[in-house]
């Protein structure tokens, strides 16, 4: 196949398909038998249970349909095609119909537009556009001489002609009659085929009925029948063309019969397409709009989107996942009832037969059991629901049946949560079917998914071939997502808890007994020998980076620096209070604290990034279930909690955060008096005002995050919202500024609160006052509570962002889908170039280096002193 081509039905062809002519707008007659020459007239094709159709003799298995026609009283505009109908109108003569360019002149462009078409058809159409608006512009005819007028075209199918004495409508009998003048060649030049679409096919006289495949009724339970909205539809046009036939014929007044035309004219154009601007559209009497042929095509819910690019599936399940920490990052919990519903089918060989038999055994209502047995020598399939002797049936299986079974503890199925925006927004899952209704999830594998738990639903495939099995667990298990392809960096690892349990446990004044120590690395899993304390007088001690080194591959190697003292210049690496500087060396932690930098998920160049690049995704995997479940335990067996009087500040601290909000302050208003006096220093590239805003703006979120500073050095660097921010946990300095010291300033689009109703933000300030007070500076925090203009200030800031969230998802989510449908033809080949469907090459290697970012270090193909760390160990 090289193509589609799309072309207009002819007249003479919608005749001679049509095998009925409807006449008659009603559908059944009193005995509820079709009416002949309805819309359910039975030579439409056979639909019902042992019908025959009277045109082909087929059942309803093997009719295909049969198209019916109406004949138009009048003719009618084809609306979709006003646009072309319109252009054919401007550029061809009135009087002959010819296209208004000198006939030497059409004869060259038609040469060179044939040329176009056959090499660059892209080309072509911009040549055509530019033959339309040359010969658009042209006021008398080349060839006739016949003065031009111009034309008005009022969307979606009315025509005027504007001539010196005022507007005239062109019916669609004038329409007609014009493009019916056009000759072959000129019809060619304007853009059309004139042998698969003459352009007066555009203006009907005889309108195509779809067969009633496509447009099925539907009996109810009260045993009337309802009528697709199609039927409705065709059944007001065969109303409308009846009502013109009897005023024409019985000579009405012009006016009626010119009203009776346009209402036909209206609604075969809702029957096209019922959202069209400008017309009645059709609905059923409760006022519900009619879904027409338009409806059914376009949109989310159409044929296309809905039918074809989207899917619906047997073997699935949906419903609220929770979270388990407890399961392994592979493993999906499943509920017990859906495990009963969901089957896998098991094909009985000598090995597995008894297997079998139990399943069988146990029915359809004892989990785990078995729903369907395909008996392979009688060809019978057999629902245990309603077998009443399930041993015997058990006993009678042979090798080559297949028994449909419940889902069991570690079968591999597909996990999704929509929206499905990238490659890990469906992976692949071990099965643990469990007590509840929720799916259970590792918290660690929420990031791929962007999943929570305040309501999220997931949904959960069943892969029923022992190919899709193969490739679910070969190539969509979690462990081989780890890593994600958009930066190389670890997409699943520690959040919250994880990064706190994980610091506390490594801090450098963390010591533990023995009891402590079991319980931990029980949580772990760890089973072999503890390791020597790290104190044995008065009693053993173990320390937290001990336990951690358990974990580590033997001779794995890794510095780097951890988040919680990142933006502290201060601290030296030989004496570092907070332990920032992080050694691991043969696999044994000597240094530093475990937070995000080093454990967390989205962290690339960081230890869980290193140990799957280098060790593997199984190893990653370990790590992830065995020494993150000790970092949880941790967490348990501490306690951790956030309270008013962690982030409580002394007074003296207080006193300094007023005195720099009076100096800032100050500095506003001196810039202010400075723009005044136009004294102010202009911004390269900024008006005075832009400039003087800019200035403004700086200096308040200069006095904010100095506020922050004053209040942060008060706190006790143990205290766990001090914690919980700066290893990257939870929440960030701007956080705890904003609930010690003060909110700052407000803006919405980048710029202070503007000035409304009489020059003042609120009622709370007087007109003209200049302030930052009054133009949404917030010195209050959330310790002490804010004021009420302080509250709307900071409710018009968070509103920006509500309504940013909900514009950019829809905005997003549309250029992703003109992307996906873009691109979608492209695949990289076996010789490592990109191309496209016609095998045409985009590129010479996938991203100008071939490079897969999930091989990478963070982009870099090769790190050298990674592989220099690990040659000194290993030497």
């Amino acid at each position: 196949m090289s193509g589609i081509k799309f072309s207009l039905l002819s007249p003479r062809e919608i005749r001679e398909m049509a095998k009925v002519t409807v006449i008659r707008p009603e559908i059944y007659e009193v005995d509820g038998s079709p009416v002949m020459g309805g819309l359910r007239d039975p030579h439409f094709g056979a639909i019902e249970p042992g019908e025959r159709c009277p045109v082909c003799g087929n059942t309803r298995q093997d009719c295909p349909g049969h198209f019916g026609k109406i004949d138009l009283a009048r003719p009618v505009v084809l609306p979709h095609l006003g646009d072309k109908i319109y252009q054919l109108l401007q550029a061809t003569c009135r009087s002959c119909g010819r296209i208004l360019i000198p006939p030497q002149r059409a004869a060259y462009m038609l040469s060179v537009y044939r040329r176009l078409k056959d090499k660059w058809p892209v080309l072509a159409e911009v040549f055509i556009d530019e033959v339309i608006k040359e010969a658009s512009s042209v006021s008398e005819c080349p060839h006739c001489g016949a003065k031009q007028y111009k034309i008005k075209f009022v969307k979606p199918y009315n025509f005027y002609e504007v001539r010196p004495e005022g507007e005239v409508r062109l019916t669609p009998s004038d329409v007609r009659e014009r493009l019916e003048k056009i000759p072959h060649d000129d019809v060619e030049l304007l853009g059309w085929d004139p042998e698969s679409a003459r352009p007066e096919w555009a203006v009907l006289t005889v309108l195509p009925v779809p067969p009633l495949a496509v447009r099925p009724s539907i009996t109810m339970e009260s045993g009337s029948r309802a009528e697709d909205d199609l039927t409705h539809a065709l059944a007001e046009i065969v109303r409308q063309n009846e009502r013109l036939k009897n005023f024409i014929s019985s000579s009405a007044p012009e006016s009626m019969i010119e009203e009776a035309w346009q209402a036909l004219q209206n609604v075969i154009a809702a029957y096209i397409d019922n959202e069209l601007p400008n017309i009645y559209q059709l609905s059923h009497r409760g006022r519900k709009q009619l879904k027409t042929l338009a409806q059914r095509l376009k949109g989310k819910e159409g044929r296309l989107r809905g039918n074809l690019n989207g899917k619906r599936v047997n073997f699935s399940s949906r419903t609220v996942i929770s979270p388990d920490p407890l399961i392994s990052i592979d493993e999906v919990g499943v509920p017990i009832e859906v495990a009963k519903i969901l089957t896998v089918p098991m094909v009985v060989t000598r090995f597995n037969i008894e297997e079998a038999r139990r399943y069988v055994l146990n029915g359809p209502n004892n989990w785990p059991g078995a729903t369907i047995v395909y008996k392979k020598r009688e060809g019978m399939k057999l629902d245990l629901r309603y077998q009443r002797n399930l041993r015997q049936l058990a006993e009678s299986l042979e090798v080559g049946d297949i028994v449909e079974r419940h889902l069991v503890d570690g079968d591999i199925v597909l996990f999704n949560r929509q929206p499905s925006l990238h490659r890990m927004s469906i992976m692949g899952h071990k099965v643990r079917v469990m007590p509840g209704r929720t799916f259970r999830l590792n918290l660690l594998v929420c990031a791929p998914y962007n999943a929570d738990f305040d309501g999220d639903e997931m949904n959960l495939h069943v892969p029923r071939l022992e190919e899709a099995r193969a490739e679910a667990l070969n190539l969509l298990l979690v462990e081989n997502h780890i890593l994600t392809p958009r930066y190389g960096g670890p997409i699943i690892g520690g959040r919250q808890d994880y990064i706190s349990g994980s610091y506390l446990l490594t801090v450098k004044t963390t010591l533990l007994d023995r009891e402590t120590v079991n319980k931990l690395l029980a949580a772990a899993g760890y089973t072999r020998e503890l390791p020597e304390p790290a104190i044995l007088r008065p009693r053993p001690l173990w320390t937290g980076k001990q336990l951690v080194s358990l974990f580590m591959p033997s001779d794995f190697n890794f510095r780097g620096r951890a988040k919680i003292n990142a933006g502290d210049l201060k601290c030296d690496r030989d004496d570092c209070f907070y332990d920032s500087y992080i050694v691991i060396r043969g696999g044994r932690l000597l240094e530093g604290v475990l937070d995000k930098n080093a454990i967390g998920a989205e962290q690339p160049e960081s230890v869980l990034h290193y140990i799957a690049l280098e060790y593997g995704n199984a190893a990653a995997r370990e790590l992830l279930d065995t020494a993150y479940r000790m970092f949880i335990r941790m967490l348990e067996l501490r306690g951790f909690t956030i309270s008013t009087s962690d982030i409580e500040i002394p007074e003296e601290a207080k006193e300094r955060i007023e005195k720099m909000t009076e100096e800032a302050k100050a500095d506003v208003m001196r810039l202010i008096e400075q723009y005044r006096n136009g004294t102010l220093e202009i911004i390269p590239g900024r008006t005075l005002e832009e400039s003087l805003e800019l200035k403004i703006i700086q200096r308040l979120q200069k006095l904010r995050d100095d506020a922050g500073k004053v209040a942060i050095s008060y706190m006790n660097p143990f205290n766990n919202a001090f914690i919980m921010a700066r290893t990257g946990a939870r929440g960030s300095d701007i956080n705890i500024t904003q609930m010690a010291a003060m909110l700052g300033q407000q803006t919405v689009r980048g710029r202070r609160i503007v000035r409304g109703f009489r020059t003042r933000t609120l009622a709370h300030f007087k007109p003209g006052d200049l302030s930052p007070e009054a133009r949404g500076f917030v010195v209050g925090n959330f310790m002490d509570g804010l004021r009420p203009h302080e509250v709307f200030f900071h409710a018009a800031g968070g509103r920006e962002g509500l309504v940013d969230t909900a514009l950019k998802t829809s905005q997003s989510g549309y250029m992703q889908r003109r992307l996906i449908n873009a691109l979608q033809d492209l695949y990289v080949a076996y010789d490592g170039t990109v191309r496209d469907s016609e095998g045409s090459i985009v590129q010479f290697k996938y991203g100008e280096d071939g490079v897969d970012p999930q091989k990478t270090y963070h982009g870099k193909a090769v790190n050298i002193d990674r592989i220099v760390e690990r040659i000194k160990v290993r030497g």
